[in-house]
């Protein structure tokens, strides 16, 4: 079922689904690079300060011959000296302590940016469970991570013989010299070595990184389905969308039907639409205004509901089909529409005046 799972994820990831994994914790990142980025750090600190160091480290040594046969131990003055110790052998380390933490956290940065992750702090029972904990180790990510282990070991290894064989007479000679020659001879050995294994540390994080962005980029493919799911998440359920826009038509169909009772008059075709407009003599500032509207069904609701509030319905079919085509419910009529509508309300008034208007009766235009 895995391997049916795994084969199905075809689809490359989409920007929320990285975000998900960014969110978890799940991120590309090689610790092979950020090794080796602290192994240069530290090696280029060393070749610049290291005499400052071992000036240091000389000094406090002379400082505790000098005191020793003339120093009473007791409790008070171990704590003392051991405090002074600390604390000189953490000012002569600091800097180097802080440009490998400077580099290391460079080198984080530069792989996955500026990430904090709750859920990666979240304790998981499954961590500790000694089943997983088995898969883990016989897993095919721990047999690449043990291979490579390997590999970096004997590289290193190889290096190592190679520099000190090809420095090994002079170590035969080194018994005659000063001691601080002996400390310059071991350490510039030291450092031909750390140059040495930090270039070649270099193009395997190199490899690494590579490595592990393949990897990570095929552990969060998606399936057809996922996508889908999220595609259909982003926008909305088509069947909930559905219904509800469906019931919002509903709901403003009921507004505008009961509104028609309020009208002034019903403008018609005279069968396949009724337009309804809402003029008030009180306000002449205020322009006609279409309070409804329907064509066929709801045209004939629209004309039935008049009647039976005592409405005029008046025949006006390129009235009607004009405003039916070109305005919304709400909308108050362009003065363009003036003059015809202003007709049609002064023969409803006319009438209506003269008592001739029947609750019944279709006023026909012209």
């Amino acid at each position: 079922m895995a391997m049916q799972d795994k084969h199905s994820r075809t689809e490359a990831p989409t920007p929320k689904k990285r975000e998900k994994e960014r969110e978890k914790g799940n991120v590309a990142r090689s610790m092979d690079l950020n090794s080796v980025a602290v192994l240069i750090g530290g090696i280029i600190v060393l070749k610049f300060m290291g005499g400052n160091l071992l000036n240091g480290i000389i000094q406090f040594t002379r400082t505790i011959y000098k005191t020793l046969l003339t120093t009473q131990l007791t409790a008070e003055s171990i704590i003392h000296y051991s405090q002074s110790g600390i604390a000189h052998f953490l000012n002569i380390l600091s800097p180097v302590l802080l440009v490998i933490m400077i580099v290391g956290l460079a080198s984080n940065f530069g792989q996955v940016g500026l990430i904090f992750s709750k859920k990666a702090l979240e304790p998981k029972f499954s961590k500790i469970s000694p089943l997983k904990g088995v898969k883990r180790i016989f897993s095919s990510k721990s047999i690449v991570e043990l291979l490579k282990g390997i590999f970096k070991i004997t590289i290193i290894f190889i290096i190592a013989y190679s520099v000190i064989k090809s420095h090994i007479n002079e170590f035969y000679s080194i018994s005659n010299l000063p001691t601080f020659k002996i400390l310059t001879f071991i350490t510039g050995i030291l450092f031909e070595l750390s140059i040495k294994i930090a270039i070649v540390l270099i193009f395997l994080a190199a490899a690494d990184y590579a490595w592990q962005n393949y990897d990570y980029e095929k552990n969060i493919m998606m399936t057809k389905q996922e996508v889908k799911e999220e595609q259909t998440q982003e926008r909305g359920n088509p069947e909930v969308k559905g219904r509800i826009k469906s019931l919002q038509k509903q709901l403003s169909r009921t507004r505008m039907m009961n509104a028609v009772p309020d009208a002034t008059v019903v403008v018609t075709n005279p069968t396949h639409i009724a337009v309804a407009l809402l003029y008030a003599p009180d306000k002449p500032t205020d322009a006609p205004k279409v309070i409804a509207k329907g064509q066929r069904k709801t045209a004939e609701r629209i004309k039935k509901l008049a009647r039976e509030h005592n409405v005029p319905v008046m025949e006006n079919k390129p009235l009607a089909r004009t405003l039916f085509e070109t305005m919304e419910i709400g909308m108050e009529i362009p003065p363009v529409f003036y003059q015809t509508v202003a007709e049609v309300l002064a023969k409803v008034y006319q009438m209506q005046k003269k008592g001739s208007y029947r609750t019944n009766t279709t006023l026909a235009h012209g």
